[in-house]
């Protein structure tokens, strides 16, 4: 049974290192949670709603509070580690603060768990998770034996009862390979939002793209160059044994590597699509498959595991850091071999049949800036190809944030082009003012999507949404639902009112 409780009576005794998560129930929160109890703290927490998460973590013995916040911590509580969510005005915080109780960010308790281990640590606007989920996957199919952590459930990563997570626990040393016997590998993205990643202590790091965003804590598209060059500082000095010092691996023509990497230590190799990068990517869309050299010598040959030239990319960075890390190249195209995708990364729900026949089949995404809906749009008209039997693109997108929307709204329309048709909730308000949430609107998306000659719309609520999406979908098209926040309902809610099956006569 899960231990999920709102009392804080319930919780028991504390050892004398422990700590109180708030937002545990998220992907990066719930992995920290199972890595620090793994290493003797006491480790309990809140989180706002029910979900897979905080039920499988309960069967694993934790104590969480779900839904209200407890009306205090713990009686012993050394630290409160919060996640990136959290509002410093939180009753927990504030009670914390009232006890002098030490207060951690998720990124900076996880900062700490690197220094006892051999970090590496997956940056860039985009791909992280992906980039992240590949790393793992090659790295345990190498016998390399990983700590994992990351943003998103995979299947390759089960706990317990089989159910995807973001989560694995590895060795306390490299088992094998150059690195054999350093400390053991802690693999984790690193996110910038808030410099979030300057907490982080890796000996190994990538930064596959640098674009603006999170533009309401930068304020200019210096400021987040700046802070990936920092980030890069972080990295101790190369040395010419890649396994040995620091190695950074970032996008020869996606980074904004010359700025990004001035006046760093750290060994440094490029990788992209452009021959003189020190990784070359080759990349065929239809058959997704990919040739990778190595400073003019070939180094593998595989089918992406996902369709895209971003996902080529991420595999790409993937295998790269992985042969950094002494893994077998034979092992790294294994893994890819069987690698079966992440959480809301392109995900492949299922076909949807129709009423009058056929299916519709149903796509759900993460994406949620620019860049991302343009390339997963483009990758999924390249793959699936609707329009070579009469099909359109149908695609449900949710704005995250007012404020990324306000500064990147002309960049949002124009990122659409592979779209037939564009349904538009409400912004999904998060980490923004009231005064900011009345700046912009997701009917000024619709108004701009229309100058363009698109076919957009702007509904709300979900119910009223999944009803238009039956009224608009036929037979041959290719539903997309992205976005970051709880979009995701509506591509399960379309999936549920499919028709029942009529009944086969005798």
């Amino acid at each position: 049974m899960p231990i999920l409780t709102h009392t804080v009576s319930a919780y028991p005794p504390c050892h004398a290192d422990s700590c109180f998560m708030v937002g545990i129930g998220g992907c990066g929160m719930s992995g920290l949670a199972r890595l620090l109890r793994s290493q003797g703290i006491e480790v309990s927490g809140t989180d706002s709603v029910e979900s897979p998460t905080t039920e499988a973590l309960g069967a694993e013995g934790f104590c969480i509070a779900v839904g209200e916040p407890p009306a205090e911590l713990p009686a012993v509580c050394n630290s409160l580690i919060a996640s990136a969510a959290v509002s410093p005005s939180h009753p927990l915080m504030l009670e914390a603060n009232r006890r002098g109780i030490p207060i951690l960010t998720y990124a900076e308790a996880l900062g700490r768990a690197m220094q006892s281990m051999t970090g590496v640590a997956i940056a860039g606007t985009h791909g992280k998770s992906t980039t992240t989920a590949l790393l793992s996957a090659a790295l345990i199919e190498a016998d390399l034996d990983p700590t994992v952590i990351v943003g998103a459930s995979c299947p390759h990563l089960p706990d317990a009862q089989g159910n995807a997570t973001g989560f694995r626990l590895g060795a306390e040393k490299i088992p094998a390979g150059p690195r054999a016997n350093q400390p053991g590998l802690l693999i984790a993205e690193a996110c910038e939002y808030n410099r979030s990643f300057h907490n982080l202590k890796p000996v190994v790091a990538c930064i596959g793209s640098v674009e603006a965003d999170h533009l309401d804590v930068y304020g200019s598209f210096d400021a987040v160059l700046d802070a990936f060059r920092e980030f890069a500082k972080l990295l101790p000095a190369g040395t010419d044994d890649p396994s040995r010092g620091g190695t950074l691996i970032i996008g020869h023509d996606t980074a904004h590597r010359r700025d990004v990497t001035r006046g760093i230590d750290a060994r440094i190799e490029t990788i992209g699509f452009n021959p003189a990068a020190d990784w070359s990517v080759a990349f065929e869309p239809t058959t997704r498959h990919v040739k990778l050299t190595h400073k003019g010598n070939f180094a593998a040959a595989y089918t992406c595991p996902m369709p895209g030239d971003h996902s080529a990319l991420n595999s790409a960075m993937a295998f790269a850091l992985a042969d950094t890390l002494g893994a077998d190249r034979e092992s790294i195209v294994r893994a890819f071999r069987t690698f079966k995708g992440i959480g809301r990364r392109l995900e492949l729900i299922g076909d949807r049949p129709m009423p009058s026949g056929g299916t519709v089949r149903v796509y759900d995404d993460y994406g949620h800036h620019p860049t991302e809906v343009e390339m997963t749009l483009r990758a999924l008209r390249q793959h699936e190809r609707p329009q070579d039997h009469g099909g359109r693109l149908v695609c449900v997108f949710q704005p995250h944030q007012h404020s990324r929307t306000r500064f990147l709204l002309d960049d949002f329309a124009a990122a659409f082009g592979q779209a037939d048709v564009v349904i538009v909730p409400n912004i999904y308000f998060v980490r923004d003012s009231e005064a900011e949430k009345h700046k912009v609107s997701a009917g000024d998306l619709v108004d701009r999507l229309r100058s363009r000659g698109t076919r957009a719309m702007h509904l709300y609520p979900f119910d009223a949404i999944v009803e238009q999406v039956e009224e608009t979908c036929r037979a041959g098209d290719l539903l997309v639902v992205m976005g970051a926040g709880p979009v995701w309902e509506i591509a399960r809610s379309f999936m549920e009112r499919a028709p029942a099956a009529a009944p086969t006569s005798v």
